[in-house]
């Protein structure tokens, strides 16, 4: 069984070629542009959605708290030491 699309197909070549005019027609008829190469669909042109807020900032917002500072170190410094670390990774991965 086939279906039928409503999804106009254009080989990448012409895309590159009138890749402007190709969005400006996406954005007004709000159909989307399948790019093909060699025949094979690798790319989908689609209108954006105009009404959708930023996805990733502010996302979180009222749903966690930050207890604590949230940027000082797990460790302080003076737990640290950057040569008994280094002697330790040389001893489990010795040189080939």
């Amino acid at each position: 069984m086939t279906r039928k699309t409503t999804e106009k197909t254009m080989a990448a070549g012409e895309f590159k070629a009138r890749c402007l005019r190709v969005m400006d027609e996406v954005e007004r008829t709000r159909r989307p542009v399948v790019i093909t190469k060699r025949g094979r669909p690798v790319a989908k042109l689609v209108p954006a959605d105009a009404t959708e807020p930023d996805a990733f900032f502010g996302r979180l917002a009222g749903k966690i708290r930050i207890v604590g500072d949230i940027t000082a170190p797990l460790d302080p410094p003076e737990a640290w030491d950057p040569v008994a670390e280094f002697d330790e990774l040389c001893r489990e991965n010795p040189p080939r």
